[in-house]
């Protein structure tokens, strides 16, 4: 058997006026997160994570913000187009591990919905893909609540 391990890290500022999703999941907030697509940070993180245990580059290579087609898009759908890649090649999810740093919004609730959604996604059972969230005590741009850091590492095997 062969293990990889991948790392991906995304950060998003607020904007306001747009829905909040993270974890495919979207957060009742008065704000939502700045980007091409829906902006979920969790997700792009997992995204880029999986992309690197798999030798390629990250997801703005595979789905630039240049391209239309993006715009907007349920990031969901993209790591489905993400997994698929992976899966094609015969890898298949032990584990991913996922924080989530901000200070809003408080995402404690969601958690078990966001594990659930994206291990469906992933083909595995919800108990491998955990999903933490931590503040940074008000410190730095998280801290002001301009945005939010998320960080995932994955262990896929074939």
């Amino acid at each position: 058997m062969e293990f990889r391990i991948g790392q991906g890290i995304d950060i998003h500022p607020f904007q306001e006026g747009r829905p909040c999703v993270l974890g495919g999941v979207e957060i009742p907030s008065s704000k939502g997160l700045q980007g091409h697509s829906d902006a979920d940070a969790l997700v792009h993180a997992l995204m880029d994570a999986i992309l690197g245990a798999t030798g390629r580059r990250d997801i703005g290579t595979l789905f630039p913000d240049t391209d239309q087609a993006f715009k907007d898009a349920d990031s969901c759908e993209l790591l489905r187009r993400v997994w698929s890649l992976a899966t094609s090649e015969g890898w298949s999810l032990v584990n991913a591990d996922i924080t989530l740093l901000a200070e809003v919004p408080r995402v404690k609730p969601y958690v078990t919905q966001m594990q659930v959604k994206l291990s469906e996604i992933l083909g595995g059972e919800p108990s491998r893909v955990t999903i933490k969230a931590t503040t940074t005590e008000r410190l730095g741009f998280i801290g002001r609540e301009e945005g939010v850091l998320a960080s995932a590492v994955v262990l896929i095997t074939r």
